[in-house]
C-alpha cells in the first residue's frame, strides 16, 4: 500500500537547534531514505525550500487570488514528503517514527487514493 509521509517542521526549533544539528538531521533522513530504498519501499522524497519561498493560491467567487507564504499561519510547516509502498499502516508509523523531523514536528501519514487512469512515468 503507498502512503504520503507529510513532514512537518517548527523552523524555529530547527532555528534554535543550530546549523549543525539540521544538518545532522538532513543526513539521518538520508540515510533512511537509502535503508527503505533497499527494502523496496521508496518510490520517492524530496525536501522543500522554505516557507518564505511559498505562494497559495485560492478562487473565490470565480477569482483568482494569489498571496505570498502559506496557506494558513501555523506554527508547523510542511518541509517535504516521501512517498513509500509498504505493507500496512504498522509499517508507515515505524518509517515516520524514524524520521528526525518527527522529534521537532510532526509528520502526517496518509494513505494515498490510487486513481485510475492518471498518466504514469
Amino acid at each position: 500500500m503507498k502512503y504520503m509521509l507529510l513532514c512537518y517542521d517548527d523552523d524555529r526549533a530547527w532555528e534554535k537547534a543550530g546549523q549543525s544539528a539540521l544538518a545532522e538531521a538532513m543526513q539521518e533522513a538520508v540515510a533512511l531514505t537509502h535503508e527503505i530504498d533497499a527494502k523496496g519501499q521508496y518510490l520517492d522524497a524530496a525536501p522543500l525550500q522554505p516557507v518564505s519561498m511559498a505562494t497559495s493560491v485560492r478562487v473565490r467567487d470565480g477569482k483568482r487570488l494569489v498571496t505570498d507564504g502559506p496557506f494558513a499561519e501555523t506554527r508547523e510547516v510542511l518541509g517535504g514528503y516521501y512517498l513509500i509502498d509498504v505493507a500496512n499502516l504498522d509499517e508507515a508509523i515505524r518509517i515516520a517514527g524514524r524520521h528526525p523531523g518527527a522529534r521537532v514536528g510532526t509528520v502526517e501519514i496518509r494513505p494515498v487514493l490510487e486513481l485510475a487512469g492518471l498518466p504514469t512515468k
